[in-house]
């Protein structure tokens, strides 16, 4: 039976690298990519089968920040498919980052400025808004939509043959500082980015505890700094260029610092290769380059605390139960 592989946030990035690299280790999956728009998922495809053509690759749209599009990829994925093996949940969006650069010149006075490089922490805040279902848009889209997707999907996910796997890209900027089980969705911060990818190491964490029993297990990715669409708004290009000398010094130093795509998507390769009971549901993987361009993955405890996974998990239930009511004609 040929696996199955679902990649959101395919069109780009460490997804594109992820969709080749997936297919450079085993060319008889089927590859299903999920892109915002069907212009986006049909480039997609037609890059991918340039270098692979005799590669299965299917497409499907999905915005994971809008819940009828959730709903309605969702159904069309399990009139598609009878199970599915790999879940990539790896698109996510990082709108109006703002660097503060007085936090830098203070990291650089007092030697923290490589711990703020690698982890971002104290350096970067974001502007949020509300989508159109009155949720945070970067929780939405990096998270809650990925959440109603996998509970949507349980039926291929639950109960296989084999074991299926959902693997999800956070970030080394996943903190418990930006995040609150009382403002889980960051309504009141600067640093929602930060936020939701805590609260994805969390979901990750309670949903081993809910599904391995059933046949479902979940990992956690970091894929290090990537220069991609995402990275490039944070400063102007021309200043990115003029910093890549540094940043190749600094992966000497810390090695996260990946850069491209194709390194970034180590971990998640990685994963793809391995048996998921001998894995530790309380790890993130990290990909990782050396100063020589080796790539590796490390693994490293979350800072995550089981009880405060659990009690996230049963707002995000409650959540669910409340937003989805008004969908009711595109639940089956």
């Amino acid at each position: 039976m040929e696996r199955v592989v679902l990649v959101t946030g395919a069109s780009s990035g460490v997804g594109l690298a992820l969709c080749r690299r997936l297919l450079e280790e085993d060319g008889r999956i089927h590859l299903c990519i999920a892109c915002r728009n069907s212009q986006k998922s049909e480039a997609t495809r037609d890059l991918i089968l340039e270098t692979h053509p005799a590669a299965q690759v299917s497409t499907v749209e999905v915005d994971l920040g809008s819940l009828a599009s959730v709903l309605r990829v969702a159904r069309e994925l399990r009139c598609r498919f009878q199970h599915l093996d790999f879940v990539y949940l790896n698109a996510g969006i990082m709108p109006n980052p703002h660097v503060n650069f007085k936090a830098l010149w203070h990291g650089l006075r007092t030697g923290k400025l490589l711990h703020m490089l690698t982890t971002a922490e104290g350096v970067m805040t974001q502007t949020d808004r509300l989508n159109g279902d009155g949720l945070q848009e970067v929780f939405a889209t990096n998270l809650f939509g990925h959440f109603i997707l996998v509970r949507q999907l349980e039926s291929l996910l639950c109960g296989n043959e084999k074991p299926s796997r959902l693997i999800w890209t956070s970030s080394s900027n996943a903190r418990e500082s930006a995040f609150s089980l009382s403002d889980y969705q960051h309504a009141k911060g600067q640093e929602s980015y930060s936020s939701s990818k805590y609260a994805t190491d969390l979901t990750s964490v309670a949903l081993n505890r809910k599904f391995n029993k059933q046949g479902l297990y979940s990992s956690v990715v970091c894929p290090g700094l990537v220069m991609s669409n995402m990275t490039y708004r944070i400063l102007p290009v021309f200043l990115w260029k003029l910093l890549m000398p540094i940043m190749w010094l600094i992966r000497f130093f810390a090695r996260t610092y990946t850069l491209t795509p194709y390194n970034g998507a180590e971990a998640h390769v990685w994963l793809f290769k391995q048996k998921p009971e001998h894995l530790d549901a309380l790890v993130k993987y990290h990909s990782c380059t050396s100063g020589l361009g080796k790539n590796y993955v490390e693994p490293r405890k979350f800072d995550v605390d089981e009880e405060t996974a659990e009690k996230f998990y049963g707002k995000l239930l409650e959540l669910e139960k409340q937003t989805l009511e008004k969908y009711s004609d595109l639940l089956d």
